[in-house]
């Protein structure tokens, strides 16, 4: 069953089982998925994205831990959510990242809320911020100019991942709370560009 995409079709693919290792029940989706449930699957235990690049989400309506997937294969659980803070079995919703664009994402990043204190701007995926001289833990705020990007709690691209678009908010993020329903903590370590 393939479900079509209310934005331009055959720019975003995802094929989804509800067993790992691409076995069991399949659907093809080319647009937002708001609840596998409701489509018969429990959950997704593996996925292929054939094109563009997706958020899955761990419960229904884009809500809890989020996975930034890539164009790939992804045969277990595991391999999405293999270096976040926790390990989720699950995978109840997923959306396509219209404003990935690898080549050309622009961020700026503020230590205090509401765009305040001390600034930095990213170009490039930068895998310790730290080592890039950014003093604090922790981000305030985030202003996305253009493109699509993933923070990560911990250098290297590990722990929490909080997906930020130019399309979502006008690209404005004042708080750690428009980071995701999940965000708890504004530390962020490292952060990359979305691949489409």
């Amino acid at each position: 069953m393939t479900h079509h995409c209310r934005k331009s079709s055959g720019l975003w693919k995802i094929v989804v089982w509800d067993e790992p290792f691409f076995q069991g029940k399949k659907l093809e989706f080319t647009s937002d998925c708001y609840s596998t449930p409701e489509l018969g699957l429990s959950t997704v235990r593996s996925c292929k994205i054939e094109s563009g690049a997706w958020a899955g989400f761990e419960h229904c309506g884009f809500q809890g831990q989020q996975f930034v997937l890539e164009r790939g294969e992804y045969p277990c659980w595991e391999a999405w959510s293999g270096s976040n803070a926790y390990h989720v079995e699950r995978m109840c919703s997923f959306r396509p990242i219209a404003c990935a664009d690898h080549g050309r994402g622009r961020l700026m990043l503020f230590e205090q809320e509401n765009f305040q204190g001390k600034r930095g701007e990213l170009s490039d995926d930068c895998p310790s911020l730290p080592t890039l001289g950014w003093g604090s833990s922790a981000v305030g705020s985030f202003f996305v100019r253009s493109g699509a990007w993933v923070c990560s709690q911990y250098p290297g691209y590990r722990g929490f991942q909080y997906l930020l678009e130019s399309d979502c908010c006008a690209g404005e993020y004042k708080h750690v709370r428009e980071w995701g329903s999940h965000a708890q903590t504004g530390q962020v370590q490292s952060i990359r560009r979305v691949r489409q």
